[in-house]
């Protein structure tokens, strides 16, 4: 089934972003996972929970069920506790894998009826409905991505588009 028109090229975003996340953060060491700019910024491990909390999130939406146990550790407003223990880069990479082929599942086969329900509360929606929450939290998605993609190349390492 073809993704719907109205969320296709978010769709394709969080193709893009499935793809590049996992290269960009592969290679890192886990205590590079951790490393946090200017001692005050997120690191990659939380943003790694956080986006794919985000998609745990955007499923609710769509009427698709998933979660994994660590996840509101990454919940939007927490913050990093130095006291965490957050879980391996391998969990998270595993977890953020299979969001990526839920969220391309439950994307394709998202009714057009679902899309158009208004919406009131939750994510900002451009179009007032579900399908402006689908494309805001692509765009969310992508910004978090790009700060992954800047952190490995802080840390020393090649960024994943050359």
């Amino acid at each position: 089934m073809p993704v719907p028109a109205v969320i296709a090229t978010a769709a394709e975003n969080y193709s893009f972003n499935s793809a590049v996340l996992v290269k960009t953060v592969k290679d890192l060491p886990p205590a590079a996972w951790l490393e946090r700019p200017g001692g005050r910024g997120n690191h990659i491990a939380w943003l790694v929970g956080h986006v794919t909390w985000t998609r745990g999130r955007l499923f609710s939406r769509l009427g698709t069920t998933w979660s994994l146990p660590w996840l509101d550790l990454f919940a939007r407003g927490t913050k990093i506790d130095e006291g965490t223990q957050y879980p391996a880069p391998e969990t998270m990479l595993d977890g953020w894998r299979e969001s990526s082929s839920v969220l391309a599942d439950a994307l394709a086969n998202a009714p057009e009826d679902l899309l158009a329900q208004p919406v009131t509360q939750g994510p900002p929606s451009a179009d007032g409905k579900v399908s402006g929450i689908v494309n805001f939290l692509a765009i969310h998605e992508t910004q978090h991505v790009g700060q992954i993609i800047y952190l490995g190349c802080w840390l020393g390492h090649k960024g994943p588009m050359g």
